[in-house]
């Protein structure tokens, strides 16, 4: 079997064709957002979010957000 050697760039858009035809886009995204590299650090941004705040607190602060206004 003698395969055509296509560029990179043609076999990755025919592969997202694919993917969103066969899986739709939703699902094809949520599945090629599992090979992207995130960017800052979570330790730091952590520290500055929630700092000394205790679980309560943050539970509480979330079920603020999430009533109606």
């Amino acid at each position: 079997m003698i395969t055509e050697v296509k560029p990179l760039a043609e076999i990755n858009q025919q592969a997202i064709h694919l993917l969103y035809q066969e899986l739709g886009v939703i699902n094809a995204v949520r599945f090629l957002k599992q090979f992207t590299v995130g960017f800052g650090d979570y330790t730091k941004e952590r520290e500055v979010l929630f700092g000394s705040k205790t679980l309560d607190q943050i539970v509480n602060e979330i079920e603020q957000m999430r009533k109606p206004a």
